[in-house]
């Protein structure tokens, strides 16, 4: 093959690379920039703060209090289900899934705040009104700044903390409770790993071989040292729950798995046992 056309095949493999890796990014990554509505907007009063990571970014964050008082709108809801409040105060780190940000987890922050838990949501870089572009080590950086606040607005107690963690959200406060074990970790619909995910979404791409940030659930979770409570439904339409399945099987022990209904995204508001489920495993375990 001549010069010129060894160059010409090296040209365009380089863009072709550059456009998968484009591909994976703003496949796995859909950040908002704009805030849909805040906690204040639903009743509940909440703090805004910023968290500063580790290599200098600054990210938006909310801070929910249980025992701050609501008016009536918070908790006037008949999607919510009847729980008891918890007797001891938990709080809740949410590591939210790829779409959006936390203004987008308003519902579930409610179900949080009506069983008792002071929770702490904040926005991976890039989302939201937090700084930076996302990826896989920094949202694992993210995560260490939000768990030292979320520590301390437990008082520096870790059997107070809780990691509860969506879609995306199970990779990040998966890693994180390695890093930094709390109390106990939630993993709500999870996935084994973004290759294995890629090979669904785009089953004519090699994902093995191009997926960067691989977020793989499946080769950490053995490593996990807290209990665990997985969540998933049988119809989630985006992540497929074999993946929970086999993400559960691969987990030590103390674990539990509970089935959920109804879609990926919406499914909670379809099954009256997740806020229950997820108030018991609480209850059962702070000390």
């Amino acid at each position: 093959m001549a010069v010129k056309g060894i160059v010409w095949v090296v040209l365009i493999g380089a863009l072709l690379f550059a456009a998968l890796r484009l591909l994976e990014h703003f496949s796995l990554y859909l950040p908002m920039g704009t805030h849909a509505a805040h906690p204040k907007t639903y009743g509940m009063p909440y703090e805004e703060i910023q968290l500063k990571t580790e290599d200098g970014l600054l990210l938006s964050a909310w801070f929910i209090d249980a025992d701050a008082p609501n008016d009536r709108r918070a908790l006037d809801d008949p999607q919510l289900p009847e729980m008891k409040r918890l007797v001891k105060t938990p709080v809740v780190l949410f590591f939210h899934g790829n779409g959006g940000n936390i203004s987008h987890r308003i519902q579930k922050i409610r179900y949080f705040k009506a069983m008792g838990a002071s929770l702490l949501i904040f926005d991976y870089r890039g989302y939201g009104k937090s700084e930076g572009r996302p990826g896989e080590v920094g949202t694992y950086r993210d995560a260490r700044a939000a768990a030292a606040e979320a520590l301390e607005r437990a008082g520096g107690d870790p059997k107070r903390v809780f990691y509860y963690g969506e879609s995306m959200g199970c990779a990040v406060a998966l890693q994180t409770a390695l890093d930094l074990p709390p109390q106990g970790l939630v993993l709500d619909s999870a996935f084994t790993s973004t290759a294995e995910m890629g090979k669904i979404v785009f089953p004519w791409l090699p994902a093995d071989l191009i997926v960067k940030n691989r977020y793989d659930n499946l080769s950490k979770i053995s490593g996990l040292t807290v209990p665990l409570l997985m969540i998933h439904s049988p119809n989630d339409d985006v992540i497929p729950f074999s993946m929970g399945r086999r993400l559960f099987e691969a987990a030590p022990e103390p674990k539990r798995l509970i089935e959920t209904t109804g879609d990926h995204n919406n499914g909670f508001l379809d099954s009256p046992q997740w806020g229950p489920a997820i108030a018991g495993f609480l209850e059962e375990h702070i000390q």
